[in-house]
């Protein structure tokens, strides 16, 4: 392919995008600098050269058809919550802002499906579900990003150890292409052998293939009742050894947590109140497993507590707490909820990864990464998703230099990648590639399986304009 090349927005363009939209074009003076960067601003920022808040499908097709003729970039935008620079304008362009684009449309309680545009808010949706006696089941720890941008990304979360990710619940989509067309994608049904899967192609595609500008999620009865355990352990790994077991004795958690001491008390700090135990019985706790079950009889809960508390306590664990009632159930994953924004609190420089590996190898995977701390002046902080592998590795410092850290963080990080392959597992399990992992991903998916992703981005997006530079098309 040709090189790429870019031009900039100009005040006749400026002018066009007005009469579609009126009132919602914001130029460079009125940009509030949120949208220069995501929540992982160590890969730097970018500034758009105009700021328009998108407002109905229709709309955005008029736009993205200004902007294809005119060859200038988009960049589709939700709540920003991203963690590797997906949504940050690189090359300059227009940035979309989808989070005013929040209605929940309507429910179709018959085929348990609910009708959203993709600004609205997970926890916004996870509420008003409930109030119809419905789950959206994926479970995401940011609970106020996007679900635009939920199922851009893939998210996983907290539940998808029984419920599986996001991808699992979209149904259908209406999406506009970087062409400005628009197209109709999937249908409020189960099962399909109806051709190529485009919409599982849009998904996890990271707002490069195309704009979504509706979906048609799926959502379940909800569960009667849950109950939540916290497990401490002396040490992580018999704390993650713990895990197969409880899958082998048959046991289905709705979540399956760990977590090290070091970003408990984190959490407890930036909230402000003790959650977990420290010490049990005069042993030190150094890691835990957080456990919900959930159902419709209360009685099956607790006889499932139960066999959970003899699998855990016979694998090691020092003691079994159990959190049923609404608060101590709330506390307890309100404190896991709220370990990225405690880590940002307390560090200067921060960068992640969440790889995922075999749950069976999650144990010796992890005594791997921590036995590299010694070699770097930053520290390691670990959490993650037990039920299904996803890790998520947080290197911190608050004395080093910016680019001193940079790359002891890039060495650190391209020798942990390289063993989760090794594991049998993969660079990314909910967060995405965007701009800040491309390189990882280029040197863990080979020429063959980049070429094919290049060769789909080129036949979506002839032009590029479509979130430029990021996931395998580097410009």
């Amino acid at each position: 392919m040709e090189e790429v090349t870019y031009n900039k927005v100009t005040p006749e363009l400026i002018e066009e995008f007005k009469k579609i939209v009126p009132g919602k074009v914001h130029e460079k003076e009125e940009m509030n600098e949120d949208y220069f960067h995501d929540e992982m601003p160590i890969y730097g920022k970018g500034i758009p050269d105009v700021v328009i808040e998108a407002t109905s499908t229709e709309d955005i097709a008029a736009i993205v058809k200004l902007c294809f003729s005119n060859n200038v970039p988009v960049i589709p935008r939700g709540a920003g919550t991203g963690l590797t620079g997906a949504a940050v304008a690189l090359h300059g362009g227009v940035l979309l802002d989808m989070s005013k684009m929040n209605r929940i449309l309507d429910y179709d309680r018959e085929n348990f499906v609910v009708r959203v545009q993709p600004g609205v808010l997970l926890n916004d949706l996870a509420e008003d579900a409930r109030r119809q006696g419905l789950l959206y089941p994926p479970d995401p720890g940011e609970k106020f990003a996007t679900l635009g941008g939920n199922v851009s990304t893939n998210a996983g979360g907290m539940r998808a150890v029984k419920y599986g990710c996001t991808r699992e619940y979209v149904r259908a989509m209406t999406v506009v292409l970087p062409t400005g067309e628009i197209i109709s994608l999937g249908a409020p049904v189960s099962k399909s052998s109806t051709g190529y899967s485009l919409i599982h192609l849009m998904i996890g595609s990271e707002g490069t293939l195309g704009i979504i500008t509706e979906l048609t999620l799926k959502v379940i009865p909800a569960p009667k009742e849950t109950i939540s355990l916290i497990v401490p352990f002396e040490n992580l790994k018999d704390c993650i050894g713990t895990v197969p077991k409880i899958f082998m004795a048959g046991l289905k958690p709705q979540a399956l947590e760990f977590m090290e001491k070091e970003i408990v008390l984190s959490s407890e700090r930036y909230l402000g109140k003790n959650v977990f135990p420290k010490e049990v019985d005069g042993v030190d706790i150094g890691a835990y497993l957080l456990i919900t079950f959930d159902g419709d009889k209360l009685e099956l809960l607790e006889e499932l507590s139960e066999q959970a508390a003899e699998v855990v306590l016979e694998e090691g664990a020092v003691d079994v707490l159990v959190a049923d009632t609404p608060v101590k159930k709330k506390e307890a994953w309100e404190a896991r909820s709220t370990f990225l924004e405690a880590i940002e609190a307390e560090t200067k420089l921060l960068d992640e990864c969440d790889v995922v590996v075999p749950v069976n190898q999650i144990p010796s995977y992890l005594s791997f990464v921590k036995s590299l701390e010694n070699r770097y002046d930053f520290s390691i902080k670990s959490f993650g998703h037990a039920g299904d592998g996803n890790l998520h590795i947080y290197t911190c410092a608050n004395e080093m230099e910016e680019e001193e850290f940079k790359g002891q963080v890039a060495e650190f990080m391209d020798i942990i990648y390289k063993k989760a392959s090794e594991c049998g597992g993969l660079i990314s399990g909910e967060h995405g590639i965007g701009y800040g992992k491309m390189e990882y991903l280029a040197a863990f998916a080979g020429e063959t399986s980049m070429r094919l992703m290049k060769g789909i981005k080129e036949v979506f997006d002839p032009k590029m304009i479509l979130n430029p530079g990021k996931i395998c098309y580097k410009l």
